[in-house]
This record gives structure tokens, sequence and C-alpha cells, in this order.
């Protein structure tokens, strides 16, 4: 009966051909207890592009006009005499058809004519609110709560406004709600919160990463089982909102341990690596079982305190550990080879200075995007009222309007200004507050490791006896090998961290210098590029102001006056308005 219904509602009427005015697309919708199950609402029927219908409405009934649109034929027959509250055989209202197929110049109509705003209706006794808020029509919802919509009334299965934008995932009708005021810990009829209904009810991040932004309830248990969210989410086996709701409840301390842990791991690992292979033994066959049985013990060790969760700042540790056993065999090995002061400074300068900057890159604000819950839920009730809570500049995720620039990082869950990228190595977003000290961090490790290199060579060609020209490289090889595994490994590490620093840095200068882009903005550009019939230039940018300007701005440097950095909030610019550094007042739009 429901297919044949909505089949019947989706054919365009029979007659005699001719335009109706004011009317829109095919019309949708479903009797409250025709839905179809809630966890599969990409079954709904979607919403079509407004198009004018084309035929004769002379013959409508009330109800197929409103599924139509038709204003005028519903006001031609609310005229003669029909009963905008009452509801048809199926006890469905007016106002239930409007707000489905989201005809808001109907809706407008009938609560001007007395329609109900929250008059119940189907087998699911739902009010119009709720039937907006499952097809996901936030214009709808708007509309329907500026005429006195009540979004706490429960359904026929128990739900409220609230949760049923939580089980459709709609994520900006639940952002509108709960900036409009209702409680992001508002209950159902079994006592579920959203936040409960989301980790039991709804695989995946969302929506439990997106209800945790409004700080709710981690303690509030149902009414039947007095279970949490992470008591659902577990029994539920939704392992992604399991996740969240850890790391929601998890001290900064906790982390902080866990981190030093994963240090300590990287340094033991890479020292036990370098003494096998520095043993006295020719058997390569025992060197790789020891080998592996140490990687063995430490993945049970990494499993057991510390967490897979936290693995991914195994590069961050694995730089960290370089950088000490580096610094220890240059400091052992090599530095006697060197006999001034002078050839000494750049190792202890080039230390000095990448740590220094390394905590400065760590402990700095990359640009996160800030604003109070209150400024979030005011600037979500504007944008949504206003029709411009487009999702390509609103993150659903921070709940802020994207500054130009700025990008959300899914590793770091923040909006960050000016995002360049989330470096591996670094653990850390680098943004606008914290770009400048990535790439010094970057001049400085590649100054330590070519010298490192270079000192590697000088220890090579005082201690260790090669016979390249007479016998070949391999036996060069052996010689080395023989000579001092440890120094070769210590190389190894070196020739690695040489590699992608010097690269990086390279790389961060020219699109600095040249382009006045970030790496983020330099690859978009680059793949619109390649996609697009006509390429983009990536020097044709609104960022790039030639290269001393481009320098000037990126390092706030004046050169003695000569040159003029131009000053940006790029946490709050929205357009292309740049200032000065002679001005004092920097308004941004």
């Amino acid at each position: 009966m429901a297919s044949s219904l909505l089949q019947a509602r989706q054919q365009t009427p029979s007659g005699v051909p001719r335009e109706c005015k004011n009317h829109s697309h095919t019309p949708l919708g479903h009797h409250g207890h025709n839905w179809p199950d809630r966890h599969e609402h990409k079954d709904l029927p979607k919403e079509q592009d407004h198009l004018p219908f084309v035929g004769d409405c002379s013959n409508f009934d009330i109800v197929k006009a409103t599924q139509y649109g038709l204003l005028e034929r519903c006001q031609e027959l609310v005229e003669a005499g029909y009963d905008v509250r009452q509801p048809d055989k199926e006890n469905v209202t007016l106002l239930h058809w409007a707000a489905i197929n989201n005809r808001l110049e109907l809706v407008k109509f009938f609560i001007s004519k007395g329609a109900v705003v929250d008059q119940l209706g189907g087998d699911l006794n739902s009010t119009p609110l709720h039937w907006a808020v499952r097809q996901g029509h936030l214009s709808m919802v708007i509309l329907l709560l500026k005429f006195g919509a009540d979004p706490a009334l429960i359904d026929g299965e128990g739900y409220s406004s609230l949760h049923l934008a939580v089980l459709f995932q709609h994520m900006p009708i639940i952002a509108y709600f709960i900036s409009y005021g209702q409680s992001v810990d508002t209950t159902d009829h079994n006592g579920q919160t959203p936040l409960i209904l989301a980790a039991h009810k709804v695989l995946g991040l969302e929506p439990t990463r997106f209800l945790l932004k409004f700080n709710p309830s981690l303690n509030a248990v149902d009414n039947i089982e007095k279970n949490t969210a992470l008591h659902c989410a577990i029994a539920a086996g939704n392992v992604s909102a399991v996740d969240l709701l850890l790391e929601a409840g998890s001290s900064l301390d906790i982390k902080n341990i866990k981190f030093l842990l994963l240090l300590v791991m990287a340094i033991i690992l890479m020292w036990a690596i370098g003494y096998v292979v520095d043993l006295n033994s020719d058997s390569w066959l025992l060197k790789g079982s020891l080998l592996l049985f140490i990687c063995v013990i430490i993945s049970l060790f990494a499993r057991q305190f510390i967490g897979f969760n936290k693995l991914k700042y195994f590069p961050v540790a694995f730089l960290l550990g370089s950088i000490f056993w580096i610094s220890v065999t240059c400091f052992i090995w090599f530095l006697p080879n060197f006999s001034g002061a002078v050839s000494q400074l750049p190792f202890f300068s080039g230390v000095v200075g990448l740590l220094y900057y390394f905590y400065k890159i760590f402990r700095t604000d990359p640009g996160y995007i800030k604003t109070t819950e209150e400024e979030r839920k005011k600037n979500i009730i504007t944008l949504a009222e206003s029709g411009s809570l487009d999702f390509r500049t609103f993150c659903t995720s921070c709940l802020v309007k994207k500054p130009l620039r700025s990008m959300h990082c899914h590793s770091c869950d923040s909006c960050v200004a000016r995002y360049d990228q989330h470096c591996i190595w670094i653990g850390r977003c680098i943004g606008v507050g914290n770009h400048c000290y990535f790439v010094l961090f970057l001049l400085f490790l590649t100054m330590v490791n070519i010298w490192a290199l270079y000192g590697t060579v000088l220890y090579w060609s005082e201690h260790c006896t090669v016979t390249y020209q007479k016998d070949g490289a391999w036996t060069s090889f052996t010689q080395i090998v023989s000579c001092s595994p440890w120094v070769l490994y210590i190389f190894t590490l070196v020739s690695f961290h040489t590699s992608w620093a010097s690269l990086l840095l390279v790389l961060q200068l020219y699109q600095i210098a040249f382009l006045g882009l970030t790496s983020h903005e330099r690859i978009t550009l680059w793949r619109q590029s390649n996609r697009s019939k006509h390429p983009v230039s990536l020097r044709k940018t609104p960022y790039n102001h030639g290269c001393l300007q481009n320098l000037a701005d990126f390092f706030q440097c004046r050169c003695f006056g000569m040159l003029k950095p131009n000053i940006v909030d790029w946490t709050k610019q929205y357009t292309l308005t740049f200032h000065s550094a002679k001005e004092k007042n920097i308004h941004p739009v």
C-alpha cells in the first residue's frame, strides 16, 4: 500500500497541459507508519530539483495540491471552505504533507488559516516537525520552530526531533536544534540522550563525534539498562564510537605519559637494533633472529601499555630517538676528528637550534580556530536562518565558519588557520602560528645531518682501511661494515633524515618565496589544474606578491625598513583584504 501510494503521488497528473504558477517539484512523502527503517535513511525519497509543474491542476484535491506545492489551488480550496486542521483518512494533516515536501509558503498559509503546528498525525503520532527532520529539510525546521513548534515532543517511537536528527545523521539540523536552545542531553522515552542513541544505533564516527563538540554528559545513563554512551557503544560493537568516547574522557596527563613511554621505547629499540648490528658475529641469521625477537617484544609492549591509537606518534618518537643517537655518536665518534672549535660549531648550534624549534612548533598554537560555545550557537542560527550554512565554508566538526585558507585537520580534529600540513615527524599541525618555526626546524635539522654525513666520511677515512681503487665498491663496503657497523647504522639514519628534511626544506622555501602558497594550497591547485581543461597557474594567485614581499609577509621581517610586510589575522580573515604593517588597527572582515 505504501509503495502504491508513493508511486501515485510521484506521477504527473493527466489532463490538458498548462503551466501552474507557484509550483515546484514532484511531491514526496510517506505516511507516519510507512517510514523505512531509520538506520537506512538513504532509502528515503530525495528532494528533487525545483521545477515548475506543467499540467491541469484544477481537478487536484487539497492533499495532492499540497504535495505538489500548488499554493493557488490550495488557497482556492481553503476559501471554498476546507478546514486546514482536518486530517486525511490516514490521520495526516496538510501541514504534515507541506512539511515533508518542504513547501514553505504553504506552511505559512496553512498556519495563518488555523493549522495546529504541533498536531500529531500518522501511525507514529509524529508532528510536522518530526516529518521535516526525518527528511532533512533544515529550512522547514527553522520555519516551524519560528511558528512555535516544540522540538521536545516525543513521537510514537519515543524520539524527540533532536533524536531523529541524530538517527538520520542530519548534522545541520542537530547543530541548529542545540544552538536554538535544545539541550544536548535531552532524553527520549527510554531516557537515552542523543549521544547514547548515536553510540548505540549509528555505526561510524558521525554523529557521535559531532555531538561531542557540544560537551554532552559522558556519564548520563538510560532508564532501561542504566548504560552510559560508552557501554552502549561497546554493546553495539561500535568501535569508532568507543574510541571517540574514550578519547573524550581521557586526561592530558595520561596522553603525555604514553608519549613518553613511546619515546623511551623508540630510543631503546633503535639502540637495540644498532647493538645487534654491531655484534662481533658473522652470522646474519643470528642477527636477523635477534632483531625479529626485539620487534616482537616491542610490539607486545606497545599494545599492552601504549595502545595502537597512540602509535600515530611513532614517527615523532623515531625522529627524536634518531636525533638522540646521532648526537651521541657525533659527540663520541666524530667530534675528536675535528680539530678546531669553528668546525665543531655547526654541530652544537644545529642541535640546539633544531631542539629549540621543535619545542616551539610543538608548544605553539598552530592557529586553531577558537570560539566560545555561545558564539558558535549564535553563528549557527544566523547562518542557518540566512540560508548560508554552506559546509564548504562551515566546518561541521568544529562548528565554526572556516576563515580563508583554513582547513580542518582530521588528525588534530580542529580547523587550522593558513593550514600547511599535519607533519608526521612533529605530530602537530603546521599553520600560521608555527609555520615559520617549522621552516627553521628543517633548516637546523638539515644542517646537523649534513655535518653528521661529513663526520661519518671523515671517521671512515681515518679509522677504517678502505681499498676502493684496488678491490672495488663491494669490498670497500664490507670493509666499512666490519670496521664499525654502528657508524654505518647511524650513517643510514642520517641519510634517511637528510633526504626528507632537505627535500621538504627546499619545497617549503620554493612555495613560500615564489608561489606564496602553503603545501595544502599548492597540492589542491595542482590537482584542480590536472582535472581542468584550462590549467591553473600556481604563480597567479591572490597570495603571490613577489619573491621579496612573500618572504617579508611570511617571516614578518622589515629588513631595516626596506620591506613592508602585510599583517593579516588568518584566524579571522574571510575575504582577500590585506593590511600593511603600518596600519595599527587590523579589522578582519
